[in-house]
């Protein structure tokens, strides 16, 4: 009962506002007890009265409320839980929760991912690179990752699934909401076969802010990112540089070098230019971080 109590005095801490949320996460991990940190705030406050018979009854509900969700099929991790993501957890951006929904959620730490990411409005060509990578990664066991949206993501998800391969979706949304709508399918789908998962709060809607935050996790869940189209002022390319932080591998499509953004990433370390799926498939090996490369970024 410990674990679930430390999950509903995270969710308690949150929704109290008084903080921002990375402040708690940080403040939770050093402790190593949202309890703890729960009750000296409430201590600080002066407002220990509001729990009647101790801190255990009042979360006693939040806990009901989590479980309630889990029946649900949404999945409550925590930033304290053994099973939250590894490569996440190491970078600066990492959330303080997660919901997960789908078949893969037992397995989410024994998969090597890759994100394919790029426009919402691609060219054809663009379309052909965002599936062949897709699908060829899928093929060789690799999870692909991307986010739901229209355009590359769409097609870099589906093809996953087409080929019988396993995707999982960082979307900027709850768990109960789609988005776009025209995805909603596709979002059941990928919880039938793959995984959904989602840094925000089950009826969340989308925002201008959480698209950037989506990316940032999406980078973390990830070991490399695959950039096929995008814009100086898009959300690939925010996750490019994300992810040149993150200490992660970025492959640009070579098309891309017609953008001042892109030639300047590619002289970074970690960045790899590529003309087609085999340039990224060739360095799969390379990948997977021994010990002493896991840091925290």
């Amino acid at each position: 009962m410990d674990q679930e109590l430390e999950r509903a005095a995270l969710v308690t801490l949150l929704r109290r506002g008084e903080r921002s949320w990375p402040e708690i996460t940080d403040q939770v991990e050093s402790v190593g007890s949202a309890r703890d940190v729960l009750e000296s705030a409430l201590d600080a406050s002066g407002q220990g009265a509001l729990f009647d018979t101790g801190p255990t009854a009042d979360l006693d509900t939040v806990a009901a409320e989590i479980a309630a969700w889990e029946r649900e099929g949404m999945r409550l991790v925590t930033i304290l839980d053994e099973d939250y993501p590894l490569y996440l957890r190491l970078v600066h951006q990492r959330p303080p929760f997660l919901f997960l929904r789908g078949a893969a959620v037992e397995a989410v730490e024994e998969e090597l991912r890759v994100a394919v990411v790029g426009t919402r409005t691609p060219t054809p060509e663009g379309v052909a690179h965002a599936r062949a990578i897709a699908g060829g990664l899928a093929e060789r066991g690799v999870t692909v990752v991307s986010g739901l949206a229209a355009g590359i993501d769409t097609a870099a998800h589906g093809t996953a699934l087409a080929v019988g391969g396993r995707t999982a979706a960082v979307i900027g949304t709850g768990l109960r909401r789609s988005y776009p709508a025209q995805n909603a399918r596709l979002q059941q789908e990928i919880a039938e076969r793959g995984l959904v998962l989602s840094q925000f709060w089950p009826d969340a809607p989308p925002s201008k802010t959480s698209f950037p935050m989506r990316n940032a996790v999406m980078s973390g869940f990830s070991l490399a990112t695959v950039v096929v189209e995008a814009a100086y002022r898009s959300g690939a390319r925010m996750q490019a540089r994300l992810a040149l932080e993150h200490g992660r591998r970025v492959f640009l499509m070579r098309s891309l070098m017609v953008h001042e953004w892109a030639r300047e990433y590619a002289t970074r370390p970690n960045t790899t230019i590529i003309d087609g799926p085999d340039d990224v498939f060739s360095e799969l090996g390379s990948l997977v971080p021994t010990a002493g490369e896991l840091t925290w970024a």
